[in-house]
């Protein structure tokens, strides 16, 4: 980092609810609502059957592991995540299949972590109603992290975030949430009702709406970011709507970086007209050790993206990516031959955008384009 750039840490789906609440000092009551399982608790046994007996209660910084010393030897201006569990006490849960939550008690985990801002716009964030939201709302802001993309009302859930970074400028991250990511359409929130920040579309009409909020809050930030949950869980393919949205966004909006998750592995990144375009950052922490049936995606990898960015012009001057590996729900540095296999994956997903990765000497995986 340098006084001419800002650094960013972005991730991809932080899920501390479930299973890692409950080795959290203060979990919820475990039960759960779900086919296969009716205890949190159940994952906490599938993941210490897989990886051994994980200690309770562990303290609030223990789920971050090494990305905590990634952090201090980076030392990122800004630390943003897709925050995809709800923090609530609240049993009116919503009949979906899977629902996650977080004691507000153990919130401090994402302060252990000097989280600036959670993105709210995903499919879980509803997970136990409009009560789980509000109360989510009311602890985030208590803790001084910036919630964004899910609100009281339309006009709340559209509200960009604006982080100062000192003398050297400000971010405006705006967070939207697509419908193909899960989201259920009667999550989105209205003039009078509670909920997500749902687009309609990836339609050049949803661009230009894009655009003109943009146009409003330019004036007051130098680099703005948009968050977009969208797509699927599973698979690498990039639908082209996403790419010509993503690439609408940075020609007519002025979008400086398109910040895409949803995926629970790493996609390509593509470098748009010198703006970075992430199509999907994977899972940054999860409770699915031991659970099969997607081993060839490595979900048990993450990768802490580190941006670098000339706020003058908001264009990319540099990614740097920490591989880890999520092991006993803690973030631990990933072997040589696991950076080796991401940066495999970034090359191989990136060809088409003409981006590939380069494996430093101390694990660091760097994005190169052409």
């Amino acid at each position: 980092m340098t006084a001419q750039t800002i650094t960013i840490f972005l991730s991809g789906d932080l899920m501390t609810g479930r299973g890692i609440d409950q080795i959290l000092p203060h979990p919820v009551n475990p039960r759960i609502w779900e086919r296969w399982a009716k205890s949190a608790l159940r994952y906490v046994e599938i993941a210490e059957i897989a990886n051994g007996a994980i200690p309770r209660p562990v303290d609030f910084s223990y789920i971050w592991g090494d990305a905590l010393a990634e952090f201090e030897r980076i030392r990122p201006d800004l630390r943003i995540v897709n925050l995809e569990t709800s923090i609530t006490r609240s049993e009116n849960f919503f009949a979906k299949g899977i629902n996650y939550r977080m004691s507000p008690d153990n919130v401090a985990c994402l302060t252990a972590g000097r989280i600036d801002c959670c993105v709210l716009a995903n499919n879980h964030i509803l997970d136990w109603g409009l009560e789980g939201l509000s109360e989510t709302l009311q602890t985030l802001e208590k803790a001084a992290v910036r919630a964004i993309g899910a609100g009281g009302d339309m006009a709340r859930a559209q509200a960009p975030g604006i982080l100062h970074v000192g003398a050297r400028g400000r971010v405006a991250v705006l967070a939207f949430g697509s419908p193909t990511s899960g989201i259920p359409l009667d999550w989105a929130a209205s003039e009078r009702r509670g909920g997500v920040n749902l687009l309609p579309d990836l339609s050049g009409r949803t661009v230009r709406r894009i655009a003109d909020q943009v146009g409003s809050i330019k004036a007051a930030a130098d680099i703005v970011v948009a968050s977009i949950h969208w797509g699927g869980n599973w698979g690498y393919e990039i639908p082209e709507e996403q790419i010509e949205f993503a690439h609408g966004l940075i020609d007519q909006a002025e979008v400086d970086v398109v910040y895409g998750h949803s995926s629970h592995h790493a996609k390509a990144v593509e470098v748009y007209s010198g703006k970075l375009v992430l199509y999907g950052c994977g899972d940054l922490l999860n409770d699915y050790e031991g659970i099969r049936g997607y081993e060839e995606f490595r979900d048990d990898l993450a990768l802490l993206y580190f941006a670098r960015l000339d706020p003058a012009d908001g264009r990319l001057t540099g990614l740097s990516m920490s591989p880890l590996q999520i092991k006993k729900f803690q973030l631990h540095r990933a072997s040589k031959a696991d950076a080796e296999w991401l940066c495999g994956v970034l090359d191989r997903e990136g060809n088409r955008f003409g981006t590939w990765a380069e494996l430093a000497n101390d694990g660091t995986l760097m994005l190169r384009w052409a």
